[in-house]
């Protein structure tokens, strides 16, 4: 795999530690900047939305930018809109910094992506895709964690520093390292071209496995914290630790689900959606022991990245004529199940189902979409056995 892999990674890993770290910061900022907490709240919802509608609408701009230039200018975006939030004391001018640098996240990833594909062979683009996610799964391990211990020690602005920081030689590395030029990327295709690959009936399934797959992930993984401490039984100083186990998890299972995303991408989807469906009701009903949650939570990290990961990769397999657009609207999808996962969870909370019952959900929305890929697949094998084009 080639170097600027890797540093590409280390520019997502920066913006993986922005979209997530406000978690923790939350009651910090509504304190400092005299909101309630729940409008500071609003804060990781306008980066999710920025997320949704930025992916597909800036790839559609950029497709025929060159590439590098793509991705600098997005990082300088990024870079700047967090030296902006770190020194505003305006809760408004923080709200459109979320917006902005979502937008700029979301243009980085969809170039991101059919820049990391087309650094390998044809048949390889699942371990690329796999090593660029590496940079979420190391900031939901690392990232996030020192995001909070930085917004403990010296304010939730200092974090905002740290993210601006490790962009710095994200951004001096991407220039240095990662092609440019025509030569190196080839026209773009025609919009329409484009457009038309958006339609493929096996783009549209895998999008939507994979808004319900991240749905499942993000359900569970936002509600973490109450399920350990008030089911597992775990001290709130463990809420750090059990955070970086998934995030580990999630490492684990990118990594390994890229050496057979290409190959047997099937057989990673098929077991891996049973065995993650099956791993949540086991969370569910054994959160009250200790051992067995903290070994699931691992696991669950793993099998929920590792599908993730490879679903992504075969949205750009789904659609070869469509490359930047493809990554957009795949970005988007994920983040329409980190969207709506959370808010179906903190739902069923809010209906007395308990801290449990956000584990039920992510298993219901893995079977969900098993059934439905079950269900689609079904239907094309019994169309090609009677000679119609599915």
């Amino acid at each position: 795999m080639p170097f600027a892999l890797l540093l590409l990674g280390l520019a997502v890993f920066a913006q993986g530690t922005s979209e997530f770290m406000l978690s923790g910061l939350v009651p910090d900022i509504a304190r400092d900047l005299e909101v309630s907490v729940p409008a500071a709240g609003a804060l990781t919802s306008a980066f999710a939305v920025g997320m949704v509608v930025g992916a597909p609408l800036v790839a559609g701009l950029a497709r025929r930018w060159p590439r590098r230039g793509a991705l600098l200018a997005f990082l300088v975006v990024f870079l700047a809109v967090h030296v902006v939030g770190a020194l505003t004391d305006s809760f408004e001018v923080l709200l459109a910094t979320r917006v902005v640098g979502a937008f700029a996240n979301a243009g980085f990833l969809a170039v991101a992506l059919v820049t990391a594909v087309g650094m390998v062979p044809a048949d390889a683009k699942g371990r690329a895709t796999s090593m660029l996610l590496g940079g979420v799964t190391l900031a939901c391990v690392a990232g996030v964690p020192a995001g909070a211990v930085l917004g403990g020690l010296w304010g939730w602005r200092a974090a905002f520093w740290a993210v601006a920081l490790v962009s710095l030689p994200a951004l001096v590395a991407v220039a240095r390292s990662v092609p440019g030029g025509a030569a190196a990327e080839g026209a773009p295709p025609a919009l329409r071209r484009e457009l038309r690959s958006l339609r493929s009936p096996r783009l549209v399934v895998t999008l939507l496995l994979g808004a319900l797959v991240n749905g499942a992930t993000f359900c569970t993984f936002t509600y973490l914290a109450p399920l350990v401490t008030e089911e597992t039984g775990l001290g709130s100083g463990w809420v750090p630790g059990v955070l970086a186990l998934f995030g580990a998890g999630s490492f684990v299972g990118v990594s390994v689900a890229g050496r057979f995303a290409d190959r047997r991408p099937a057989a990673v989807l098929a077991g891996g959606g049973v065995a993650a469906c099956s791993g949540w009701c086991l969370l569910a009903l054994g959160a009250g022991h200790p051992v067995l949650a903290l070994g699931l939570v691992f696991v669950q990290g793993a099998l929920s990245f590792g599908v993730g990961s490879t679903l992504i990769s075969q949205a750009l397999y789904a659609a070869p004529g469509a490359p930047t657009l493809a990554g957009g609207f795949a970005t988007a999808a994920l983040n329409v199940g980190a969207a709506l996962g959370p808010w179906a969870g903190g739902a069923a909370i809010g209906a007395g189902f308990g801290y449990r019952s956000p584990v039920w959900v992510s298993a219901g929305l893995v079977a969900l979409a098993f059934v439905a890929a079950v269900a689609v697949w079904g239907r094309r094998a019994r169309l090609v056995g009677e000679g119609v084009t599915p």
